[in-house]
């Protein structure tokens, strides 16, 4: 009797799998942290990329010398292969008692100016890092301002700002958010339409997942194939109906399955941009939430990775 030939050696599949949705995580979940260190946690972990909060601690929009201390990240996020957004939700940048504030809807167009100083300043430091978008919200409508002042005053104010990050091929991606003016995915289309419907390449969305769960009618899944022609950032945590507060995955009462699905939709259509854990509130813990965020999302979405080598 002859012998058995021997099994061949199995091969993988040539058969591609989902596409990889590209992680990040915000450096606003990270502020017990130096800038330096972050970046190297994140990289080691296997994130793909940062959503970098222009803040105190973390590249400071206000302080002296912002052009060569963003070359200096610039070359820091290049060694450690991460890609970036720019995000403008540091709490007191610009006024230590007045979180967020001032706004784009501030009634003293002098503050509305300095808001706006800072967006500015954004786009600039975007385009020096190659950022895949700058984020930016409305503000709460003041007491005493009625709706059609303040959507003219967030136009009014936008404007110069949309008109730099287009010559500065750097999408502006406004973000839906709770109890403000534009907190909804139509309220952005009001804005879009009230700025004579720009371009989707120069205005477009920052679309937070949790936001979803909390205030739109749609699912989050829904709410991801909906805001698809104009997504530029993606931010993304856990959530309870009609509660705006970002908690870790599996705190909340959102179904992630679906939404890293439509989110895999997202990146085969050939979205570029980046799903960032959005957990401001949570930095006393944040290396360790950002280890088991990226496992819960790897595990999740069919793409487990294992860290890299730990980074120099």
């Amino acid at each position: 009797m002859s012998a058995t030939p021997s099994a061949t050696p199995s091969t993988p599949s040539s058969t591609p799998g989902p596409p990889a949705i590209r992680f990040g995580y915000g450096t606003n979940g990270l502020t017990d942290l130096r800038l330096d260190d972050a970046l190297a946690v994140l990289a080691d972990l296997g994130y793909d990329g940062v959503g970098l909060t222009l803040d105190h601690m973390h590249l400071d929009p206000l302080a002296p010398e912002l052009p060569a201390r963003t070359a200096q990240v610039a070359r820091r996020l290049d060694a450690l292969g991460l890609g970036v957004t720019v995000e403008t939700g540091a709490r007191y940048v610009l006024d230590p008692r007045r979180k967020h504030g001032p706004s784009l809807l501030d009634p003293d167009p002098e503050a509305r100016a300095a808001r706006v100083h800072l967006l500015l300043r954004a786009v600039r430091v975007a385009a020096d890092l190659g950022a895949h978008a700058v984020h930016c919200f409305s503000g709460i409508t003041p007491d005493g301002t009625t709706d059609e002042t303040a959507w003219k005053r967030l136009v009014e104010s936008l404007a110069p700002v949309l008109e730099a990050a287009a010559a500065a091929r750097v999408p502006l991606a406004v973000e839906p958010e709770p109890g403000h003016l534009l907190a909804t995915l139509d309220d952005f289309h009001t804005l879009r339409s009230l700025l004579g419907d720009p371009d989707p390449r120069h205005l477009g969305l920052t679309l937070d997942i949790g936001h979803c769960q909390c205030m739109e009618a749609a699912s989050p899944a829904d709410c991801v194939r909906a805001a698809a022609p104009w997504l530029h950032h993606v931010q993304i945590e856990d959530m309870r109906r009609g509660v705006h507060e970002h908690l870790p995955f599996g705190d909340g009462e959102i179904d992630f399955p679906p939404v890293l699905a439509a989110l895999a939709e997202l990146t085969a259509a050939g979205y570029p941009g980046l799903t960032v854990v959005e957990l401001p509130r949570h930095s006393h813990a944040g290396p360790e939430l950002a280890r088991s965020s990226l496992a819960f999302l790897r595990g999740h979405s069919g793409h487990p990775t294992p860290p890299r080598e730990p980074t120099c």
